[in-house]
């Protein structure tokens, strides 16, 4: 359990943050660049949660989400070691097989696309879209991170974040379901 006591520490006042296993970095490393962009996009859903217009079903899949997206920051900000003086949060495969069973369970209700979907919509849909886009971001960070330190870095967490981004936008075609997909019409206006 985490406990927070004191919010500001003052340690990161030289541009340098701790790891999960305590160890120091740079406030620039490419794994804190990831969770970061974690933390970014378990915001963009805590914003879509509050505009509402959510079913009740999406509502409480979202907040399952949000409280994953924190194992996944969790799980970047801890080094991958060989023996870890702690047993560290790490995300699992069956994180990711619960997001694609979603992601076939919302989209089974939706028409079949013909074109890119121009995001927009519902407010709800449009601001899946942004979280989606910054969920992207993540799994670009996340990747970059992985690169940097190889087997360092555990590569699940940018499939969760993938699989992620997927879900999130099927979730946003389920929030326009009454009032359709605006799609992309190539050189519509050349």
């Amino acid at each position: 359990m985490v406990h927070l006591t004191r919010i500001y520490t003052k340690t990161g006042d030289d541009g340098t943050t701790s790891l999960g296993d305590m160890s120091r970095t740079s406030k620039n490393d490419p794994r804190l660049e990831a969770y970061a962009t974690v933390d970014e996009a378990n915001s963009s859903i805590g914003v879509v949660l509050a505009i509402g217009q959510l079913s009740e079903d999406m509502r409480t899949l979202l907040v399952r989400i949000q409280n994953d997206l924190f194992d996944v920051g969790a799980d970047l900000c801890t080094p991958v070691s060989d023996s870890p003086a702690f047993e560290p949060l790490r995300v699992l495969e069956s994180q990711i097989t619960y997001i694609e069973e979603r992601i076939d369970k919302y989209n089974d209700d939706l028409k079949p696309l013909r074109s890119f979907v121009l995001p927009s919509g519902t407010p709800a849909a449009a601001l899946l879209h942004v979280a989606r886009t910054v969920t992207r971001r993540a799994e670009r960070r996340t990747w970059a991170a992985i690169h940097a330190f190889g087997g360092g870095v555990n590569p699940l967490t940018a499939k969760y974040l993938n699989r992620l981004s997927d879900l999130l936008f099927v979730l946003a075609r389920s929030a326009n379901k009454e009032v359709g997909d605006q799609l992309w019409v190539p050189g519509a206006n050349r």
